[in-house]
């Protein structure tokens, strides 16, 4: 395989022409990592090295790690790598004390001992990518939940793989899993519904939903068994309700709302389960339906736990058994039922760094980074290129300047948010405080959840207005073109399906013409598209109408970059083919061959310094190419999907969590 792909590329270097005289000039410097965080999603409380009960907790990174803390201290006890895995979601204790972690980007299951350390098992189901869940069963089997395939399987060291199939020809994910007597309990996605799959056998049945739920738009996104009763959240990573299914009784019998994720604690000696509940750590009792408050609050935008049970402490105030958990950038927090002490605690959890997945250039001259799943939020000085401050902050689809603010699109829900850089950061949302700060900076501003989108692809400045374009969520096709009016605080405009069943993934303006480039799929891959190729679309920002819609590109499923060079014609990538049209004439004049790649992946943005367009090429590499000959070389190598270029001149582009930065000489 290297081979090949050593050869493919040589091939391409061969054809290309001699690269632009400007871009000959060009120094490519490595400026590190701008982002790096502790991302922990799936976490469990358990025994771990030399039998101490310990805070476990995976941090995605590459590769990601199981991580084990101690819950007096905050200390690390233990590091694991997981090669293969980018993170787990998937975390749980076995009845035999190991511990096992399904993961994400390759669908491995791994086992730890503490005799044998990390052993990985591979891929427990080679159709399946993604592990949402493992729960613990008898002895040392464990339970996962999958997708794309929407799969069940078991795992037991004597005999292996136990595939149960798809639970539901409807549904493609099995996001959450519990079990306990012989019975498995799984929750899907939208449209939720719950299974309960006998263990021995492989029957199952699906329950009945909570009385006037609608499942339609929510998942079944938590499962857990406690002490008799079946707690399941419906809706997604927000707080939502939470039914309480009474197993003996096979009823509904109470609901909490709103609830946190993504667990409630094992139960105490009365079978009542902790949880977060309205920002809050509660105690609640399913036999007499009581919620009592600690006092305890847990805030921000992700109040999730990543992880939550029972340690015995050896601390002033912390007799007996205390409530712990993680929450997701690396705190702990501890609960004492008997003394009702509170504490917070930073643990020693390394940060990882993050993949970059936007990059712009802001109102005040710094160039700015957003980053995956994690995200994250720095500001580069680019004289030095060294990060000159960095935020907590949300997965970054897309960021662009516009009237003095850097807007950020952001995942989930395709919220887009204004940042000032002449004000104090503060994120009540990402880093939450007891104390009162400034005014929210990020403000948001809008999101298009209510549309089933999750992700603001493109946005760009329109004149006097932002304008937004988005993917839609899981089952749904069709993103919207949303312009936000910064003068009335208002959406001037919000409209699903410009082009039927495609998503909006980049954004130019000019003349009050926005110009659109779209792509076939939706904003999870799971979702099947239901049209052919990718489209151009010109819409009246004055009117909010379409003049006129084109393929410019046949046969490609996405054109991901739209940019205009300094005689007014636009360009754009899709695959490997570059192409620039005439907007008056509404037709494609000129067509420039990179390669035969139809990825939906790609980079493309002018340079007024030296009027040569720079781009990414299908995750390839960093290409130029003179507008006016179309002469065109690859500039570095590498698994390249985010460039930009700065006013001075200077091309930033990444390479997974790396940035770089292309310099020509004669402007310094």
């Amino acid at each position: 395989m290297r081979r090949m792909l050593a050869a493919a590329v040589a091939a391409v270097l061969v054809t290309l022409a001699a690269a632009p005289a400007g871009a000959a000039q060009r120094r490519t410097e490595d400026l590190g990592v701008p982002l790096e965080d502790v991302l922990l999603i799936g976490g469990v409380v358990a025994p771990g090295p030399g039998g101490r009960t310990v805070l476990w907790g995976a941090s995605s990174g590459s590769p990601a790690h199981l991580n084990a803390v101690d819950p007096a201290t905050g200390a690390e006890v233990a590091r694991y790598d997981l090669p293969g895995a980018e993170g787990s979601w998937a975390v749980d204790a076995a009845q035999d004390g190991s511990v096992y972690v399904g993961t994400y980007g390759d669908g491995r299951l791994y086992r730890w001992t503490d005799q044998g350390g990390v052993q990985d098992l591979g891929r427990p189901l080679p159709s399946e990518n993604f592990v949402w869940t493992v729960a613990a069963g008898e002895g040392a089997t464990v339970y996962g939940g999958t997708s794309p395939g929407g799969r069940l399987f078991a795992y037991d060291p004597a005999t292996g793989v136990r595939d149960y199939g798809r639970l539901s020809a409807a549904h493609s994910y099995v996001r959450s899993v519990s079990y306990a007597d012989g019975k498995i309990y799984a929750g899907t996605e939208d449209p939720a519904a719950i299974f309960e799959v006998d263990a021995a056998s492989g029957t199952s049945r699906q329950l009945p939903l909570p009385d006037g739920l609608d499942p339609a738009g929510k998942w079944a996104y938590d499962v857990n068994v406690a002490a008799g009763h079946l707690y399941v959240r419906f809706g997604g990573a927000s707080p939502g309700p939470l039914h309480v299914w009474d197993i003996a009784a096979g009823r509904w019998s109470d609901t909490l709302d709103p609830a946190h994720g993504l667990d409630v604690s094992p139960p105490d000696d009365d079978g009542a389960v902790y949880l977060v509940k309205d920002g809050e750590l509660v105690r609640y009792d399913p036999r007499t339906k009581e919620t009592t408050g600690t006092g305890m609050p847990i805030t921000g935008r992700v109040a999730n736990t990543r992880g939550i049970g029972w340690a015995e402490l050896g601390l002033p105030d912390y007799p007996g058994k205390s409530v712990v958990g993680l929450l997701w950038r690396g705190l702990m927090f501890r609960y004492n039922p008997q003394t009702g002490a509170t504490s917070f605690a930073q643990t020693e959890v390394q940060g990882e760094p993050i993949d970059v997945t936007a990059l712009s250039e802001g109102p005040d001259g710094r160039m700015y980074a957003g980053g995956f799943l994690n995200g994250g939020f720095a500001a580069l000085d680019p004289k030095t290129g060294k990060r000159a401050e960095f935020h907590t902050f949300s997965q970054s689809e897309d960021m662009t300047t516009h009237d003095g603010r850097l807007y950020v699109g952001a995942y989930p829900e395709a919220r887009v948010y204004a940042y000032d850089p002449e004000l104090p950061w503060n994120s009540p949302e990402y880093s939450p405080s007891p104390e009162p700060g400034p005014a929210d900076n990020p403000a948001r501003l809008f999101d298009l959840a209510a549309e089933k989108q999750i992700r603001p692809r493109a946005l760009t400045s329109a004149g006097r207005y932002l304008a937004a374009g988005t993917m839609p969520d899981l089952g749904h096709l069709g993103g919207v073109l949303a312009i936000w009016d910064p003068e009335t605080g208002e959406l001037k405009h919000s409209g699903r399906n410009v082009i039927k069943d495609q998503s909006i993934v980049s954004l130019a303006y000019r003349d009050g013409v926005l110009y659109g480039g779209t792509s076939i799929y939706s904003g999870q891959s799971a979702t099947p598209p239901t049209q052919p190729e990718a489209k151009l679309f010109a819409w009246s920002v004055k009117d909010d109408r379409v003049l006129w819609e084109i393929v410019p590109a046949p046969g490609k499923p996405a054109v991901p970059a739209l940019t205009f060079d300094d005689r007014g014609r636009l360009w754009g990538i899709a695959g490997g083919e570059v192409f620039a049209v005439n907007p008056a004439a509404r037709k494609v004049v000129e067509r420039v061959t990179l390669s035969d790649s139809e990825s939906a992946s790609g980079q493309l943005a002018f340079n007024r310094r030296d009027r040569t367009l720079y781009g990414a090429h299908a995750g390839q590499y960093v290409f130029s190419l003179d507008p006016r000959t179309g002469r065109h070389a690859v500039l570095k190598e590498g698994p390249v999907h985010q460039l930009a270029v700065h006013g001075s001149g200077d091309v930033y582009f990444a390479e997974g969590p790396r940035l770089f930065r292309l310099t020509d000489q004669r402007m310094r």
